[in-house]
């Protein structure tokens, strides 16, 4: 979710629902030492519950970077242990780690020994061609026994380092969703969150008779709306937190006029809500009024009433 999951879109999804735990993009522990500190960590008090979630294999730097979490006040730190990215390889961590489990073990005990936080890990099944139950129970054990790390949350699919794009990695090796299972029923004490290809309310509550909690990431992003349930449907809340999709999209055009007043460009922020309204009549116009870089200068609020006409069909008279 690099690049996706900023602190806008995060202030997005926070409008839709008050309970789901929301994670950062992956934020390397070198952007953090050597880097701009506030860019990378800095969000808005909206967002809690939220996750750092850091990439890196140095135990050190991740202590270092466990203690900024903490002072910045998220709500937990997480250490991605499933990317599988090119670059994220050259940077030795992410999947490739998942082969090294007594250097990520050092890792976690470091994390928890430098800050107060849940520290968490997310990571594959396997990697490569290692298919095998006992490798994900090995490492699942390792950093718990090692690491003292409790929750772990687990997409299930293989990650293949070699041959596949990342996109390709979240389509082609197959979900496994019974190793993930085998795994709460082995390690009955610990926190199982399973994760990949999860998108409607059956499925996720299908998975929760068998797992602890579900982690849903692109499809939040690309259906936003999905969030506005979830509130009612997992968390026993009475009501929503928006009535639909027009006041959702009213807060965070206010929240774009927010970013506008203090100087920062909006419609980089404003990509985040372009799936709002996907499938209903108009949505396309909506989209495309949104994205329009002729009215990246024009106050939100007004690319807002422009946005709705299309969608309405009243687009091409605003429009002149």
């Amino acid at each position: 979710m690099m690049d996706w999951t900023d602190r806008h879109c995060r202030f997005l999804h926070r409008q839709l629902s008050q309970h789901t735990r929301l994670y950062t993009e992956m934020v390397t522990t070198g952007a953090l030492l050597h880097g701009d500190v506030p860019r990378h960590l800095d969000f808005n008090g909206e967002e809690h519950p939220v996750a750092l979630q850091l990439g890196g294999s140095e135990p050190a730097d991740l202590a270092a970077c466990a203690k900024l979490a903490e002072r910045w006040g998220y709500d937990e730190v997480n250490l991605n242990c499933g990317c599988p990215s090119e670059r994220v390889q050259r940077g030795a961590f992410g999947a490739c780690l998942m082969a090294e489990a007594d250097l990520v073990a050092d890792g976690v005990k470091a994390m928890q020994d430098a800050c107060s936080l849940p520290v968490t890990v997310k990571h594959r099944i396997g990697i490569d061609r290692i298919e095998r139950y006992d490798f994900v129970r090995d490492f699942v054990g390792t950093l718990h026994q090692r690491g003292g790390c409790t929750v772990f949350i687990v997409h299930a699919r293989n990650a293949w380092l070699q041959g596949l794009s990342p996109k390709e990695n979240r389509e082609i090796p197959p979900l496994r969703y019974e190793l993930v299972h085998r795994l709460k029923a082995e390690f009955p004490r610990l926190t199982i969150v399973i994760n990949g290809g999860l998108q409607t309310d059956a499925q996720i509550a299908e998975q929760l008779q068998h797992v602890d909690g579900v982690m849903v990431g692109r499809h939040a992003y690309h259906e936003p709306w999905a969030l506005a349930g979830w509130d009612t449907a997992f968390f026993g809340v009475a009501a929503a937190p928006v009535a639909d999709r027009e006041a959702a999209e009213d807060l965070y055009v206010a929240y774009l006029e927010s970013l506008a007043a203090r100087g920062t460009p909006w419609p980089l922020a404003a990509r985040h809500m372009l799936g709002l309204h996907n499938g209903l009549p108009g949505a396309r116009r909506w989209r495309q009024v949104w994205s329009d870089h002729r009215l990246k200068t024009r106050p939100p609020r007004e690319v807002a009433a422009l946005a709705r006409a299309a969608m309405a069909g009243r687009g091409a008279a605003l429009a002149a």
